[in-house]
């Protein structure tokens, strides 16, 4: 362990988390730092945009996706009307992105607008036939790879798994509002910020 860990563990220990703990810690966000620059890349959706031939890019699948709305994705949004604003909140992008993402998919056909059952002065997004294909295809490829490397674990690693990996998925959230401790060596923290270095 470099030198730079250690003083980090020791000011983890002053926030009142172990030694043990906090070499998890270390351990975790490594894996993360790797995977994190894998998804940023976008390594699956690209390879299967080019496998498949799809003519879009990797901004425009988001789109598809966000008007197809899969359940496991986006939970209640599933069967709801979809507007340009409704693509933007999906995706949290910014309204004009998004409008002008729409309004290319619906120039190539993937996308097409259609009048609101629930108000006719609204114009709401559906996928065309080619928009349906093209996110059923990538969904498939997807999940084939996705599948065809976890059909390697038992059912007893991936019933450990999942349910650890929903309850990680909410750190960020409850990381928001740090307590006790936390908040003591993080105002420390501050304060070296603020404070100038001495020369010696």
């Amino acid at each position: 362990m470099s030198a730079r860990d250690d003083e980090l563990k020791a000011q983890l220990a002053r926030a009142g988390i172990d030694s043990a703990t906090a070499q998890a810690a270390l351990d975790v966000d490594a894996i993360l730092q790797v995977w994190r620059r894998k998804v940023f890349k976008r390594e699956i959706g690209l390879r299967a945009i080019s496998e498949l031939g799809l003519d879009i890019e990797l901004a425009e699948l988001d789109v598809l996706m966000a008007v197809r709305a899969p359940s496991n994705e986006f939970g209640d949004a599933t069967g709801e009307e979809t507007m340009v604003s409704t693509v933007a909140s999906r995706l949290a992008i910014d309204p004009s992105r998004a409008s002008r993402l729409t309004s290319a998919l619906i120039k190539r056909g993937f996308l097409c607008r259609a009048v609101s059952q629930q108000d006719a002065r609204r114009a709401v997004l559906q996928l065309t036939d080619t928009g349906e294909r093209a996110i059923a295809a990538v969904r498939s490829y997807k999940f084939m790879v996705l599948g065809s490397y976890l059909k390697g674990w038992t059912p007893e690693e991936i019933a450990t798994f999942l349910p650890l990996l929903d309850r990680f998925s909410a750190w960020s959230e409850s990381a928001a509002c740090p307590s006790g401790p936390v908040v003591e060596e993080i105002a420390a923290l501050r304060d070296t910020l603020n404070t100038p270095k001495r020369d010696t």
